[in-house]
């Protein structure tokens, strides 16, 4: 098929002129118009690949539930931990989280596909003897989340290849001893514009000014209250569709973390609860939108979006971070 000339409307339907959209990534072979074998959802400056066959678990990994059905068992358990090894495990499964992550982020860098970063992230998991959570959680194709640019969350890693200018989320959770530990991080890719460096910073810090709230007998809303006025003083929106949640045995579960303020919500925190925080901040709108994939969710503008996210216990002494490691990969 022809490609559109310069000044042409991009053949992704995006509204702006090829040269402005696609074109540096046809030239480079990175994204597919119409017609060729690559899938075409994307229509910022994200285009979607080739996805490869979901990679294989060996037969020592304990399955979650949901790994051969993708279905994942109705959860009637509660968030809060009521018994040290409960605590114990998901310890264990923070830091493996954790580690698994920092291999992935460790990779990021122009000309390496998301779908490598899927393979490495995969292969980490495995070799801790655990299992990769997102993988065949209600049919998601992939072992982890990356979300690219304009991306907000659950991205699909496939052939397209990181370049410099680029953000990256990668979403990292895996299930051991029974518990599911979940984190993530957005880093830089090459040299990147001070609006995107921006971006990533203030939504770290609202992820840090959030878990600073936690403790026994705050209230779930105040983490929305210091979030959203964050990042609304940076001039940045808060994702509303989606937020942190419950985390143990299950992959999600109650109660769900709102990361805008909600002054209905009265619920508090109690000693012994895990959860996570994982704000979603967007450099334009908070509208978002989905492919027809099902899962990949853009910001409504096709502005950038980063998040960062970490899983926490609430202790006696305050909270504390089960997913902690050195300072963001951005920082360093």
């Amino acid at each position: 098929m022809k490609l559109p000339g310069r000044n042409d409307p991009c053949w992704c339907d995006s509204g702006k002129k090829y040269k402005k959209c696609h074109l540096r990534s046809d030239e480079k072979g990175e994204t597919a118009p119409p017609g060729a074998t690559e899938k075409n959802d994307g229509k910022g400056t994200v285009g979607a690949g080739t996805l490869s066959a979901p990679r294989q678990v060996p037969d020592n990994i304990v399955l979650p539930e949901y790994a051969k059905t993708g279905i994942p068992g109705r959860s009637g358990k509660s968030c809060k931990k009521e018994t040290e090894d409960e605590i114990t495990r998901m310890r264990r499964a923070g830091k493996v989280a954790r580690d698994v992550l920092d291999s992935v982020l460790a990779a990021v860098k122009p000309g390496i596909s998301t779908d490598a970063l899927d393979e490495i992230a995969h292969l980490t998991a495995i070799s801790y003897g655990s299992y990769p959570s997102p993988l065949n959680y209600m049919g998601f194709p992939k072992s982890i989340c990356t979300s690219v640019n304009e991306v907000i969350l659950h991205g699909i890693p496939d052939s397209r290849k990181l370049q410099s200018g680029d953000i990256i989320n990668c979403d990292v959770t895996v299930c051991i001893d029974g518990m599911h530990g979940d984190c993530s991080e957005t880093v830089l890719v090459g040299d990147v514009s001070r609006e995107a460096y921006s971006l990533v910073q203030c939504t770290w810090e609202c992820l840090m000014l959030g878990i600073d709230v936690v403790r026994p007998g705050q209230r779930f809303n105040e983490i929305g209250r210091v979030i959203e006025r964050h990042a609304g003083k940076h001039g940045y929106s808060v994702l509303r569709e989606y937020g942190g949640h419950g985390i143990g045995e299950t992959f999600h579960m109650a109660p769900f973390i709102a990361h805008f303020y909600d002054p209905e919500n009265k619920a508090v925190m109690e000693e012994g609860m895990t959860f996570t925080i994982e704000p979603m901040i967007n450099q334009g709108s908070s509208g978002s939108m989905m492919w027809s994939d099902k899962w990949t969710t853009v910001t409504a503008d096709l502005a950038l979006s980063a998040q960062f996210e970490h899983t926490v216990l609430v202790s006696n002494a305050g909270v504390e971070i089960l997913t902690g490691g050195l300072e963001p990969w951005f920082l360093r």
